[in-house]
């Protein structure tokens, strides 16, 4: 186990060849997605699976600022508490360290020496939140700083008004391995949105839908036309992006978006959704 203590060290770089994006100062110079970001639900839990370390690329030592950072290039347990900061709209769409396109919605990280992509438990000690969070980016480059999270995880830690205080423990392969086996369903990491080429940004695929208000924009027989639809539906909607699953059930697979609270949110995401030229959807109750 890596522990790391950072409660007063570091320096504050100048942007110059850091592998991804750099955020000097996130919180000052970024935002949101606006004010239309109030009838978005929390983002979930990015759903953790066992991803080889990269090697070599954003793996490999790096040097900012004249200062040299050296990942971690193995599965080991990290350990760490110090400031959380955040990014979100100045960096939309641009490529990460890991390759991947930067999705301010969601659950993702980027961390200076983490092995490149990881899960992390990301706790609010605050608020007593908690987030598992994809990290696939390098950073924070800021005096004690320990971790720039996106701006979906950071309303969800309850984190958006500046940097505040926060523990980050990394989970291990094993760790992965027995509290989230695999399965057959096809999904792929939240945060992936531009790893590969064969790799489509798809959010979530799903057995059953959880409780709660979903909409509803196709249902189809074969998978495929599903999955076209709910990629369509994420590029034309970034927003909509960590709330598509495709849910099988009756026979049918059902592109749909939530679950939301209530059917006032869903109501205000149907309302937006519908000013795209899309399918437009179906508000449903699934109890």
């Amino acid at each position: 186990m890596v522990l790391v203590w950072l409660t007063g060290c570091g320096s504050t770089p100048t942007p110059s060849g850091t592998p991804g994006r750099m955020a000097a100062d996130p919180v000052l110079r970024d935002g949101g997605p606006g004010p239309e970001a109030a009838s978005l639900p929390l983002v979930a839990d990015a759903i953790p699976r066992v991803e080889p370390i990269q090697p070599g690329g954003p793996n490999k030592p790096y040097v900012i600022a004249g200062n040299t950072y050296r990942p971690v290039a193995e599965d080991v347990e990290m350990v760490e508490r110090g400031l959380a900061s955040w990014y979100g709209r100045r960096f939309q769409g641009r490529r990460t360290a890991s390759g991947e396109a930067f999705n301010m919605y969601a659950a993702t990280a980027a961390h200076r020496t983490m092995p490149l992509p990881s899960y992390a438990l990301v706790r609010n000690p605050a608020n007593g939140r908690e987030l598992i969070v994809r990290v696939n980016d390098r950073g924070p480059f800021s005096r004690d700083r320990v971790i720039d999270l996106s701006w979906a995880a950071a309303r969800s830690l309850g984190v958006l008004n500046g940097v505040s205080p926060v523990e980050v423990r990394r989970l291990t392969f094993r760790e992965i391995q027995e509290r989230w086996p695999p399965d057959d369903s096809g999904s792929v990491p939240a945060g992936v949105t531009g790893a590969a080429p064969d790799v489509a940004p798809v959010v979530r695929a799903r057995t059953s839908g959880a409780v709660g208000f979903w909409l509803q924009f196709g249902a189809f027989q074969k998978t495929d036309g599903a999955l076209r639809l709910q990629q369509d539906l994420a590029d034309a909607q970034p927003w909509l992006q960590h709330l598509l699953a495709v849910v099988s059930e009756g026979g049918l697979h059902k592109v749909q978006a939530g679950p939301f609270p209530d059917r006032e949110q869903a109501q205000a995401a149907a309302a937006r959704a519908r000013a795209a030229p899309r399918p437009a959807p179906l508000l449903l109750e699934r109890r």
